[in-house]
């Protein structure tokens, strides 16, 4: 059974850390790319990290760089988001996704930063 199992979120201030955690089980993890997509209320799902099977490759969206660090350790099947430099328009459910052959969606951890 594929799960993807994220936890982290919570409410922070602004200018404030989170870092989110996503336990993978039930597939390859180390060959699959992983994503964390973020959706705020009224607003379409955007995708916000991107990370490489080896975790040597990552792209950021524009509104999160130089704020957030994707990493992955294959060993643990896990997959992290460190956000600093937190603002409000970062409130939102952050899902994590893992894509190759096929695509698995987390259900999600709210982060709401708000002070």
């Amino acid at each position: 059974q594929v799960q993807l199992v994220e936890s982290g979120g919570g409410l922070v201030q602004p200018g404030g850390s989170l870092r989110l955690s996503c336990a993978a089980s039930g597939f390859t993890f180390s060959i699959y790319v992983m994503n964390w997509y973020r959706q705020a209320p009224g607003k379409e799902r955007e995708l916000v990290a991107s990370i490489t099977t080896t975790g040597d490759s990552t792209n950021y969206a524009d509104s999160v760089k130089g704020r957030f660090t994707i990493s992955r350790d294959n060993a643990k099947n896990t997959v992290y988001l460190q956000m600093n430099s937190l603002k409000s328009e970062d409130t939102a459910v952050y899902y994590c996704h893992a894509r190759r052959f096929r695509a698995y969606w987390g259900r999600g951890t709210q982060v709401t930063v708000s002070s």
